[in-house]
């Protein structure tokens, strides 16, 4: 059992030394063989090691990671879009059916950007560059506001939440009972229009001998 263990601790011996160095074998006293790389005055053998198989290394290409796309600055630019005046659930009453619209942004209102009000899901008026509208004729009625930031484009970039307002304004036929039309009225009030206006008559002098 000792002379197998010591063959294998040569045999260990001989796969570590060095490619370029030589190796020798003997027999000892004791009969066994003996792998060294000095030989120390012994008659001994030289061996010739076997060139040991291996493969290079691969290089393997690595992926570039990838980058999370960039946020679109429009997309994110306002926090914050809202309608200060009217207030919610408001009850204007208006018998012209004008009405004042104002909004606040936060960030400020990007050079390349401006503000667009609708009413009742419809664009109302022209954009603008200040958050400031102003409504005429409005019907009377249950309304709702939003004011949008847009581009260039006309795109939405940003909404504010649903505003809704409740207009009262006097009817046409209610005006003319508080005050009736006269010849001078029609044609000037809204509630006195030119195809309500009476027929005149003519004043025709009397002819005694006609």
């Amino acid at each position: 059992m000792i002379s197998i263990n010591r063959a294998w601790a040569a045999l260990l011996l001989v796969l570590a030394l060095p490619a370029s160095a030589e190796i020798y074998s003997y027999i000892d006293e004791q009969g066994n063989r003996v792998f060294t790389d000095r030989p120390g005055g012994r008659a001994v053998e030289t061996i010739k090691s076997r060139p040991t198989n291996g493969m290079p290394a691969v290089e393997t290409q690595r992926r570039p990671s990838a980058q999370p796309a960039a946020p679109e600055p429009d997309a994110i630019r306002y926090r914050l879009l809202e309608i200060g005046h009217p207030a919610p659930e408001a009850t204007i009453r208006s018998n012209a059916g004008n009405l004042e619209v104002s909004a606040t942004s936060d960030p400020a209102l990007d050079p390349a950007h401006a503000f667009r009000l609708l009413l009742d899901g419809k664009p109302f008026g022209e954009t603008v560059r200040t958050p400031q509208f102003s409504l005429s004729n409005i019907d009377r009625g249950t309304h709702q506001l939003v004011v949008e930031i847009v581009d260039a484009s006309g795109n939405p970039l940003k909404a504010s939440p649903p505003h809704t307002f409740h207009l009262h304004r006097t009817s046409l036929a209610q005006r003319r009972r508080v005050r009736p039309c006269v010849t001078a009225d029609y044609g000037v009030r809204p509630e006195c229009p030119l195809a309500d206006k009476p027929v005149e008559k003519k004043d025709i002098p009397f002819v005694p001998f006609l």
